[in-house]
């Protein structure tokens, strides 16, 4: 391949860019910002990262902890991790309410295994429609 080749290929984007697989999904996940607890909810999620809906905004880059119940085929398995803001949007005009993705910087890997688990046992309707969003 020629430098002239190699400068011109576009940059992969939206799924092609994902190294996970990740699903659509709608259920709660608590958030620890610095002692303040909270309460948000799911939109999709990976072994990478979390894509939720909050109503108010968390700057970019601010780390935070948080944990999700996954039920599995072994039962239901409490998932921890934290990570930072990577992408905040507000997507109502008339009231606060935003969209927030997480890159997981820090997660034991049983619990990204189980994750991962997770959004296989959802199926490619789920992969499908977390495809066609912007989440984490």
């Amino acid at each position: 391949m020629s430098i002239h080749e190699s400068s011109t290929k576009k940059p992969l984007s939206g799924p092609e860019r994902r190294r996970w697989l990740r699903a659509a999904c709608d259920m709660p996940v608590s958030l620890n910002l610095g002692g303040s607890r909270c309460e948000a909810r799911l939109r999709d999620l990976s072994r990478a990262g979390v894509c939720f809906f909050l109503e108010r905004s968390i700057p970019m880059m601010t780390v935070l902890d948080l944990a999700l119940d996954l039920r599995l085929p072994a039962g239901v398995r409490r998932i921890r991790g934290a990570g930072a803001v990577v992408r905040c949007e507000k997507i109502s005009k008339a009231l606060e309410h935003y969209e927030i993705a997480v890159f997981v910087h820090e997660m034991a890997e049983i619990d990204r295994k189980a994750i991962e688990e997770f959004v296989a046992g959802l199926g490619p309707e789920a992969i499908e429609r977390a495809s066609g969003q912007q989440g984490a």
